[in-house]
């Protein structure tokens, strides 16, 4: 039976009317800064209020542009923010759902992933989320035919996300995107400093991360260790914050934007 996980946050962290939405995106995508480098295999955007993040994001998705037509299928991660569980959950929908459109889910590759012992269907998890759901209608600017992969990730390790990421890897028709915001509520200075020192890590391939430095630590990790594993360089595309973007300096979240390649 055909099931879709219904959106959970349009109208609130981003528009819910489809000509508005599109044209957001959009913007966000043209007002990004010129990618030269090589086809992305990975990327980190943020996850907040398109309002606070979404140009942050543009700067990661702007460098999926030159692949449109060459990515089928996008693994995504997404830290947990509702439900407290051990594992990474994916979910059983055929399709998810934004205000452009529905998304087809790899059934197959979902059904692949939970044969290890991590990863499960766990339906609550995806209930009320907004980390993976915002990546969506980024994509759906961005790409021209894709399939989902869905996963919310909660208390895991490192080696466990990235065992799931190697299972996934694929070739140049599979990108990987990681959900996550950096620092939260510190001082607009001090939330600088915190978030180039997480950036240093991430850079580094370094899967020296503390919770407090990103809310997507867990598949952050994870894809560093793969990263390294793979061979891949890091691009850092766009560093900010609320305070940059639309919100008030004293107390300010974290955004990065990566490319892996």
């Amino acid at each position: 039976m055909s099931a879709i996980q219904m959106p959970n946050v349009a109208g609130a962290f981003y528009p819910a009317d489809p000509e508005t939405l599109s044209t957001e995106v959009d913007r966000f995508l043209t007002d990004a800064h010129a990618y030269q480098g090589p086809a992305p295999k990975a990327i980190i955007a943020p996850h907040a209020g398109y309002i606070y993040s979404g140009p942050v994001a543009g700067n990661a998705y702007a460098s999926l542009r030159p692949v449109a037509d060459i990515i089928q299928r996008v693994v995504v991660l997404a830290p947990s923010h509702r439900v407290a569980f051990r594992g990474i959950a994916t979910s059983e929908a055929n399709e998810f759902r934004t205000p452009l459109g529905d998304i087809p889910v790899d059934t197959e590759a979902v059904e692949l992933a939970t044969r290890l012992p991590q990863v499960g269907y766990l339906e609550q998890a995806f209930q009320g989320e907004h980390a993976l759901e915002v990546q969506l209608p980024f994509l759906q600017r961005t790409l021209n035919n894709f399939r989902l992969v869905p996963f919310i990730v909660g208390d895991t390790q490192a080696e466990e996300v990235a065992q799931l990421l190697d299972l996934l890897w694929g070739g140049d028709e599979t990108l990987i995107v990681i959900s996550s915001d950096l620092s939260h509520y510190h001082d607009y200075v001090d939330a600088m400093q915190r978030d180039r020192h997480t950036t240093a890590h991430i850079e580094a391939l370094d899967t020296n991360l503390a919770y407090d430095d990103a809310c997507g630590r867990n598949p952050i990790q994870g894809l560093l260790l793969a990263a390294r594993k793979h061979g891949l360089s890091v691009e850092t595309r766009d560093l900010r914050n609320s305070g940059d973007t639309a919100g008030p300096r004293d107390r300010v979240v974290g955004y990065g934007a990566y490319v892996f390649h």
